[in-house]
């Protein structure tokens, strides 16, 4: 029996708790979001609270101050009730989905193509289509079945003959044939096996066709829905700043309900070894999935039933837990997952050619059969996967960004928690994925956090008064540093140069925000009056180093890929850059740390969320969806882990901006001069 009312602030929800439960467990239950990093285990120190009234018990912990202790401060992790209480989240703490919908730069040059231009020698041809067809009516000299009489039109008007029907359409086929007077809708699905008829529906409703993709992401989930019948994204208006109605896609973000469970792969796939856990994963992920769809159909008011299919595409961990298939193998050697092929029902061709299918199909099947809430018909497609750790979201970029189709050898990057790269054309594909760390999504960061509102994402250091100048997500007090701005200001740092290529301070600098704090060696980047958490703002000599061993790591998979493939970063023809992180990057800073080879700007190409640019484009054609199965069997994956040079290369990353000061020739100068 519930107790006690647990009151959480700002928004004002209620949850309901017995005596002795554990705070970030009522959060979880009650769908109110604490940042939680660490999957509960009191590590990360993110899910800071603030008990304003009530009775609740919680232990000294490293990650608060004593003053902050006596403030009323506490981890959610580690605070159990004792009665009704008053729970305040502070900013830091909170999941603010409103900044995942901020407009980035268009710099990205694909975003000037049309689908149709990316789709240039497949055509459009979904899996999933809907056939307007106009029967014959019974008589007595015509009294076949009417599965046999739609058999017929099928042969006739399509030429063919390797049809299936779902059962629960044959249940209501002759009242539907009936009472739409003959003149039905059929919407079909192709497969290397036939075609199957998964809907009939009266009338002509071919116009109203409409599929809904989704990028699948460890911490963000994206979706847009897509007007099959003219292969666009659905449009609808929207009130700009100005007043004026604007035209703008039918796209949404939201957080994954998995964050609350831990940020990383790793940390979700240890949670879904507990017992429950791998069905709470899967609810949470396809609780926020429907959320989208809701939100989406609203947008463009469009009826549930006329989406004919939805398109996934994610990681190959995030895959496992949106299917519910345990993904524990994936994290322990040799590292095996269950299943990398694609749920699409196509094999690996290359052609359109059945006869040429080869390796195991999964077959679509009602994305109502994992939670989805759609209809009764709608199928679940879902980009298929290279490895454990190089997953359906890089082959769905690999597609969208038309690199295995080329001549010119490029290098494909999304960086995030992981860094997958892909190097290669159209003859051949190699790719890694490394282990990046959470750093540029905030974590391991002493005031990182994901980007929200009050982020700091742009920094600029004098350099002669090494004062800095702020700039925040929506303009807001600052609140943390997200990675584009963790970024910004250790490029900054390095080119005043208060700190020296190793990361580390210098103890004679001519400033008072540079001082010994807590953690050591720290910057000042905001002072507490000026931020909302009321707290110095620092980046620290910590920080540092785990942003260094980020981007050595990234760097290093690189550089393994080149030397495996007998290449240097000069002979890349294009470096193209996905992810949402990649819309934020500045180029020329990143190369002062690092990070990114030092390149003509011209060669740098970015593409956005190429994860949804692929599943949107395999949507749209189902040849493309068969080609991606291809790709992906046919792509050699590099484990990282098993090779011998990339701790070498690794360690010789671990400088700002490489040891090799030979590779950065323009920011070696530009250090000299500011110097």
């Amino acid at each position: 029996m519930l107790v006690y009312t647990i009151k959480f602030m700002p928004e004002g929800y209620e949850a309901a708790a017995n005596d002795g439960d554990n705070l970030l467990e009522i959060a979880m239950r009650s769908d109110v979001y604490i940042n939680a990093s660490c999957g509960g285990n009191g590590t990360c120190g993110k899910c800071r609270v603030k008990i304003v009234e009530g009775q609740v018990r919680a232990p000294m912990h490293s990650k608060v101050s004593r003053e902050d202790y006596d403030a009323g401060v506490r981890l959610a992790c580690m605070t159990t009730v004792h009665g009704n209480a008053v729970v305040e989240i502070p900013p830091e703490s909170q999941v603010d989905r409103a900044a995942l919908g901020r407009k980035a730069e268009i710099r990205h040059i694909l975003s000037v193509l049309g689908d149709r231009d990316l789709m240039r020698g497949w055509g459009v041809d979904p899996a999933v289509t809907k056939l307007y067809m106009e029967l014959k009516e019974p008589s007595a000299d015509d009294n076949v079945s009417d599965l046999r009489r739609l058999e017929r039109e099928f042969q006739t008007k399509y030429g063919r003959t390797d049809i299936a029907i779902d059962l629960p359409v044959l249940k209501t086929l002759n009242r539907t044939l009936r009472e739409a007077g003959w003149k039905v809708t059929a919407t079909v699905m192709e497969t290397d096996r036939g075609i199957g008829i998964v809907n009939v529906e009266p009338g002509n409703t071919e116009a109203r066709d409409y599929s809904i993709v989704f990028d699948i992401g460890t911490t963000t989930i994206c979706a847009q829905i897509l007007d099959l019948a003219n292969c666009s994204v659905v449009k609808v208006a929207e009130r700009g700043d100005n007043g004026l109605d604007l035209c703008t896609v039918a796209e949404l973000s939201d957080y994954n309900g998995q964050i609350r469970y831990g940020d990383d792969v790793i940390a979700r796939i240890m949670y879904s070894r507990k017992k429950g856990g791998l069905e709470k994963l899967q609810k949470a992920l396809v609780k926020t999935m429907n959320g989208l769809i809701k939100e989406l159909l609203g947008m463009g008011g469009i009826r549930a039933e006329d989406i004919t299919h939805i398109v996934c595409a994610g990681n190959t961990t995030m895959t496992h837990l949106l299917l519910g298939i345990n993904p524990k193998d994936i994290m322990l050697a040799p590292y095996t997952p269950a299943m990398t092929a694609g749920v699409s029902g196509f094999g690996a061709s290359g052609g359109t050619e059945r006869s040429g299918a080869s390796g195991i199909i999964i077959p679509p099947f009602r994305a109502k059969e994992i939670g989805i809430a759609l209809n009764e018909h709608g199928r679940l497609f879902v980009s298929p996967c290279v490895s454990s750790y190089v997953g359906g979201d890089i082959v769905a970029g690999v597609i969208g960004s038309g690199m295995f189709r080329e001549e010119g050898i490029s290098l494909y990057m999304d960086i995030g928690t992981n860094g997958e790269i892909v190097l290669g054309n159209r003859d051949w594909l190699m790719c890694a994925s490394c282990s990046a760390g959470p750093a540029f999504e905030g974590g391991g960061i002493k005031f990182g956090m994901r980007a929200g509102t009050g982020a700091i994402e742009q920094v600029k250091i004098h350099p002669s008064t090494f004062e800095p100048m702020v700039l925040t997500i929506g303009k807001a007090q600052p609140a943390g540093i997200c990675g584009s701005g963790l970024i910004d200001i250790v490029a900054g740092l390095i080119e005043t140069g208060l700190i020296d290529q190793n990361g580390k301070f210098r103890r004679d600098c001519d400033t008072a925000r540079v001082r010994h704090g807590e953690d050591g060696y720290e910057y000042v980047i905001c002072y507490a009056p000026e931020t909302t958490a009321g707290r110095d703002i620092v980046i620290t000599e910590v920080d540092i180093d785990n942003l260094v061993r980020t981007k050595a790591a990234v760097y290093a998979g690189c550089k393994v890929l080149l030397d495996n493939a007998g290449l240097s970063y000069g002979e890349l023809e294009k470096v193209i850059i996905a992810g949402g992180f990649g819309h934020y990057i500045d180029i020329e800073r990143a190369q002062v740390i690092g990070l990114l080879p030092e390149l003509p700007m011209e060669r740098f190409i970015f593409v956005g969320n190429g994860s949804l640019l692929g599943a949107r484009l395999f949507s749209f054609s189902k040849d493309l969806l068969r080609e991606a199965e291809r790709v992906a069997r046919n792509m050699t994956n590099i484990e990282l882990s098993n090779s011998p040079s990339f701790m070498d290369e690794f360690v010789a990353a671990m400088f700002l901006p490489h040891t090799d000061q030979d590779l950065f020739p323009g920011v070696m100068k530009r250090l000299k001069n500011s110097g």
